[in-house]
């Protein structure tokens, strides 16, 4: 299939307004669209469906299903996506530095006081677009971030969103679980000796500390790999690998919801943390911070017990496997506008203005895909 057909496809099902997803894992040179026959909206609770889903962060909201069996499938392996036209990076104007800092103000009094170890506070900016073609945006996703995970979601009755995650929140193969810590962030410079400050290690470690303790109910064997540091796009974050096995009666729903939202997301401890969030961030996130991703999709592969008589000894195992990505480094698009959702974590050290330009620092990251 060439480019101009996949995206003829695409562009077809979003002017009749039907649901679909188009997305590339992360260093990864296949892009797939799952294309829903109609406008239905579907939603899971308990996470035992095969298909793609879109969940918020708040999981007491609904999680949206495309049902894998109600879907279309398209594949396209390319390294990058032809655009017709070039684009130049544009500012975007970060409006209600008073009111984040006073919210990060807060967060760090409650902090201090003893009811939280962390929470990332967020908000949100609005660009208006000139071109407000969403397949354009993901193509110069695509291109830009090859680091991350990146999508365009569309359904006529939640929304259309887009965005280029580098954090996977966990992915299954069979009975293995892996999942990543990822926290910090500082702009990258060529050439720059990357240093790190303890604040930012501790916020990291936090991160860490909590997933490891959240899945030991539910997986054994668990190995945690040496923190290192990774790029997305303009940005370097802290990052760790988490492995372990999971127990035979242990359901998917239970580890996503051990693990939804991490401390990288919402804080520490996740109730009191999720409890400020939702009572002082003054706007709904939606499906920002939550996750998205492929559920309980098939894999199979033959096996041979015996090299010298393969055909008599071959077998086939059949594995589901899920890979979900927390949707950070994203926007809804609505009405000609770009609505971009930015965060950071706030520990005791924290302070409000480095907070503050951290999350211009981020909105510079979205911005240039936008013209």
């Amino acid at each position: 299939m060439t480019q101009d057909s996949f995206f003829e496809i695409l562009e077809l099902q979003y002017q009749n307004q039907l649901p679909f997803v188009v997305y590339s894992r992360a260093i990864n040179s296949v892009i797939k669209c799952w294309l829903q026959n109609d406008e239905t909206l579907h939603t899971t609770s308990d996470f035992s469906e095969s298909g793609f889903v879109f969940a918020p962060f708040d999981l007491n909201n609904k999680s949206i299903l495309l049902p894998e069996i109600e879907c279309e499938h398209y594949t396209l392996e390319t390294a990058h996506l032809d655009l017709v036209e070039d684009f130049k990076t544009e500012s975007i104007e970060n409006k209600g530095e008073a009111e984040h800092l006073q919210l990060v103000s807060k967060g760090i009094d409650i902090i201090k006081n003893g009811d939280l170890s962390k929470v990332v506070l967020s908000r949100k900016v609005e660009k208006d677009l000139e071109n407000a073609n969403p397949f354009t945006i993901f193509k110069r996703l695509f291109n830009t971030y090859k680091n991350a995970m990146v999508y365009c979601w569309y359904h006529p009755k939640v929304g259309l969103w887009l965005g280029a995650t580098p954090e996977l929140l966990f992915k299954v193969e069979g009975k293995q679980l892996t999942t990543i810590s990822l926290a910090g962030t500082q702009p990258y410079t060529a050439n720059a000796e990357v240093i790190w400050t303890q604040k930012e290690y501790e916020e990291q470690q936090i991160v860490t500390d909590y997933i490891t303790k959240q899945i030991e109910p539910h997986t054994g064997d668990i190995k945690i790999s040496e923190v290192e540091t990774v790029r997305a796009g303009n940005l370097l974050h802290l990052k760790t690998y988490i492995h372990s096995q999971i127990k035979s009666d242990s359901s998917l729903k239970s580890i996503i919801e051990a693990l939804h939202p991490t401390p990288a997301v919402c804080g520490f401890p996740k109730e009191l943390s999720k409890e400020f969030i939702l009572n002082n961030e003054n706007y709904n996130r939606e499906y920002y911070t939550g996750f998205l991703g492929e559920l309980n999709l098939k894999t199979s592969k033959t096996r041979n017990t015996n090299r010298r008589n393969v055909e008599n000894n071959a077998y086939t195992v059949v594995k589901k496997h899920s890979n979900f990505y927390v949707n950070l480094r994203c926007m809804q698009l609505k009405n000609q506008k770009a609505v971009i959702y930015v965060g950071g974590g706030i520990t005791k050290d924290s302070m409000p203005e480095n907070e503050w330009e951290e999350t211009v620092n981020k909105t510079k990251t979205i911005a240039n895909v936008l013209s």
